[in-house]
């Protein structure tokens, strides 16, 4: 640091080498400059603005603000719309008389005739308790060879006291539906039921119908793989000992879950599906799915969600433009029942390079290369980096005013994913890799049933039995 009196001095003596030091003055004030504007930006970002989950947004958590316009209508239900409510049944398991045998003026109704009844009926489960089966094998001997003959017990019956399928079925729905630990759910069976039963008795429950759901992965593999859209993404998911990774493919009816040590290509490999994939493929401009021979759709929730921070943190009037671009292009696509004409197309696409080059005026790509002393490419800024992402890939931000079956975001994967972080806030980590793969599998299953409309319970059940439902008998009937 040098004093003002030095200053003078060296202005006075060398007045070249006071500028060299102003100069090495603004260069370190712009870099700080930069440093800061980073940090303020950082400390900016919320879910609401990036791709932060929730989560992290803490007590600052940012006020929900939704997308779409207002229609000048009441909230709540709408004028002609269906309700829904608890209605009378025509056969109730059970009939309570409530007999009159008296007036208020103290006359005897007893054998007066009822002339009308007032019903109310309430709804109600039965007290909880396990129903024993026993099965009685009968054993004979045959009088002419004296061979001891005995009835064969039905399939599953194995040993001389167990739990039956469906009661298993129910301990898998509670832990990979609704994410109980093994330990909860002993406590629950054993305050609903009066029965104890032991960790092992759920853990080997999982274990089978993991291993009966073997060939059930095998073909929503080659389902998904013939798909003409496809959604896929991938999260983190903590075990014991490392950091694995929880990738997911899925439509409207089918859902795969697949867990790898890796992120990227090496992981999608292996699943098998993306490699034989030529259909449309969404997701969150994650590098390695571009590495894949296929036509490719990007999030557009995701861009939302970045031109909001642009625009509100730091000014920038075509990311607000971009932002309203965006939602009337999907407004109006969405209207639409047939495929788009280049004649219909043509318009938006123009206004989209339009503001993409104004974007481009307003953050310039440095000309001058970087200092000696630093090596590698100028990183962009995060205005340039999405910039280049709307140019270069086009198609695929605007895919979904390309094709009419291309949906304008990645939320149908995006929601299947986010329950494995409600499993790991609620029960923690897998203890093994080998757990882990297990709750994939159950979990495709399970989601897989539901986007079927298939009963949960009675899947669970068939499985147990090693009689999965076939995902294919939809797209078949």
């Amino acid at each position: 640091m040098f004093t003002r009196k030095q200053l003078i001095e060296i202005s006075k003596t060398t007045p070249e080498a006071l500028v060299d030091i102003i100069l090495l003055l603004q260069e370190q004030v712009q870099e700080l400059t930069q440093r800061v504007t980073q940090l303020e930006d950082q400390i900016a970002k919320n879910s609401r603005n990036s791709g932060k989950p929730p989560s992290s947004d803490g007590l600052n958590k940012p006020k929900p603000k939704s997308l779409r316009k207002k229609t000048g209508k009441k909230q709540g239900g709408q004028k002609g719309h269906k309700g829904h409510n608890l209605e009378k049944t025509e056969k109730p398991d059970h009939i309570i008389p409530i007999l009159v045998s008296s007036c208020s003026c103290c006359a005897d109704l007893t054998n007066v005739p009822t002339t009308n009844l007032d019903c109310r009926q309430v709804f109600e489960i039965p007290e909880p308790k396990l129903e024993v089966f026993e099965y009685q094998s009968e054993i004979k001997i045959c009088p002419e060879c004296g061979q001891i003959n005995k009835g064969q017990f039905p399939e599953g019956v194995n040993s001389s006291v167990q739990y039956g399928s469906r009661f298993r079925g129910m301990l898998v729905y509670m832990q990979n539906q609704h994410f109980m630990p093994a330990g909860r759910l002993s406590q629950m069976v054993s305050d609903f039921y009066g029965t104890s039963v032991s960790v092992a008795t759920i853990l080997d429950a999982s274990s089978r119908i993991y291993d009966n759901l073997a060939s059930f992965e095998e073909e929503i593999i080659d389902i998904l793989s013939d798909s003409e859209v496809l959604h896929v993404d991938e999260s983190g998911l903590r075990t014991v000992k490392k950091l694995y990774w929880l990738h997911s493919a899925s439509t409207e009816t089918i859902t795969f879950y697949g867990v790898h040590e890796k992120r990227g290509s090496l992981a999608t490999d292996h699943f098998n599906i993306l490699p034989n994939f030529t259909g449309r493929l969404i997701h969150d401009f994650w590098k390695p799915y571009f590495t894949y021979d296929c036509n490719h759709g990007l999030c557009n929730a995701h861009h939302l969600r970045e031109l909001t921070f642009l625009f509100e943190q730091q000014g920038q009037i075509w990311a607000k433009d971009m932002f309203e671009l965006l939602l009337e292009m999907n407004i109006f696509a969405s209207k639409q029942n047939k495929q788009l004409t280049s004649e219909q197309t043509e318009p938006w696409v123009k206004r989209y390079r339009k503001i993409v080059s104004e974007g481009w005026d307003g953050n310039p790509l440095p000309k001058k290369p970087p200092p000696k002393k630093k090596r590698g490419r100028r990183a962009k800024t995060k205005a340039q980096n999405l910039l280049t992402r709307l140019g270069d890939f086009e198609d695929s931000v605007l895919a979904f005013l390309y094709d009419i079956n291309v949906p304008f975001t990645n939320n149908l994967a995006e929601q299947d994913i986010r329950m494995i972080k409600v499993r790991l806030k609620i029960s923690g980590c897998f203890r093994t890799v080998h757990g882990a793969e297990h709750f994939a599998r159950i979990r495709s299953y399970l989601s897989t049933a539901r986007k079927q409309g298939q009963n949960i319970l009675d899947s669970i059940t068939a499985a147990i039995k090693g009689m999965p439902f076939d995902p294919a008998a939809l797209f078949s009937s």
